[in-house]
């Protein structure tokens, strides 16, 4: 089981900096964040981590290719490869539903699965080949090229997945890797992972090659109650993304947090925490003690054929940044990454 830290590029950059050289003399396979407009920057933030870092890998989790247009994220990918001397990855999808609506974008109306299969071909070739001529459904070019080019000889692309059963193997047929956001239980995993295994046997791949990630609200510490309210703090905006499908997988009657996402979608963010109720963001997160964290996932993942757990860890700063809440006796990012490196990734090595 590799470990991952799943960055939000929310807090001060030197701050962040340092958490990503943290992980890195830590042994974390990688550091990811989210390529959106909410936040800071995150291919300007990996550029400088790329010099000051020696082995983590770094990348987008995930690239929206309906707002980024995707030989931009090749080329983007192939000079973060460069400055990283071969460290750069990435994870495609059709992007966060709720930003695409403050763009004003119906993704109901973007075919967003063909969009990604497309968007796939388009950022390999182009990582690969360094040109393209394509006539696609979505994206035109004619000889395009680029002097952008990566020190891997093949850039780790993977697709970003959380519904199924067509996404799921789509990954595993076309691409690295999945890395499947906000499930866990056994049922929940075990369900992509036979989809993701599907799709690769039939393009003739072993499906235990590919990297098949859990990403997940993490969040651990000295203590379990305080640990476990900083995750119900973000269950409720994470969950609110979440299909009606993937809550049933994960033993979550939609009905229960049809109240938590209508108040999230008012604004209300304080009211979508206050009605979540503890059971369901138990269900919803990895949280608590660091012997509690590796429980659920020795129990709820690593059977399912999972092999990296990508943990967004959620601390008292990000809760407030978020939510507006002050939570006290809640471990900072530093603090949990060095309990999941001393205390959990040993146990699961």
């Amino acid at each position: 089981m590799r470990f991952s830290y799943a960055l939000l590029p929310d807090y001060p950059l030197q701050e962040s900096l340092a958490s990503i050289r943290l992980a890195d003399e830590l042994g974390f396979h990688a550091c990811y964040a989210a390529d959106e407009t909410w936040h800071k920057d995150m291919w300007l933030l990996f550029a400088v981590a790329a010099g000051q870092t020696r082995h983590i890998r770094l990348g987008p989790s995930v690239s929206p290719v309906t707002l980024r247009e995707p030989t931009l994220i090749a080329q983007s990918l192939a000079t973060l490869d460069e400055l990283s001397g071969g460290r750069a990855e990435a994870v495609l999808s059709s992007g966060n539903f709720g930003l695409l609506a403050q763009y004003g974008i119906d993704w109901t109306r973007t075919r967003p699965l063909s969009r990604v299969k497309e968007a796939l071909h388009v950022v390999r070739t182009l990582l690969d080949e360094g040109t393209i001529t394509h006539r696609g459904e979505f994206y035109r070019y004619d000889g395009l090229f680029t002097f952008a080019r990566p020190v891997q000889r093949r850039v780790p692309l993977k697709l970003g997945a959380m519904r199924g059963p067509r996404s799921f193997e789509a990954a595993g047929e076309l691409s690295d890797g999945c890395h499947h956001a906000l499930s866990y239980t056994a049922e929940a995993y075990a369900y992509a992972v036979r989809h993701i295994r599907a799709g690769a046997e039939r393009a003739g791949k072993d499906w235990r090659s590919l990297d098949i990630g859990a990403w997940v609200v993490f969040a651990t510490g000295p203590e379990s109650g305080p640990a476990k309210e900083a995750a119900r703090s973000m269950v409720g905006i994470y969950a609110s993304s979440m299909p009606e499908e993937q809550l049933r997988r994960n033993g979550v009657d939609p009905a229960e947090l049809k109240p938590v996402i209508e108040a999230i979608g008012a604004g209300d963010l304080a009211r979508g925490i206050d009605l979540t109720p503890p059971e369901v963001a138990e269900r919803l997160s990895i949280a608590g003690t660091p012997g509690e964290c590796l429980e659920k996932i020795r129990t709820q993942i690593a059977p399912t054929g999972v092999n990296h757990l990508i943990c967004a860890v959620t601390d008292r700063r990000l809760v407030r940044t978020f939510t507006g809440r002050e939570l006290d006796g809640v471990a900072g990012v530093d603090e949990q990454l060095r309990l999941i490196g001393e205390r959990i990734m040993p146990a699961l090595a």
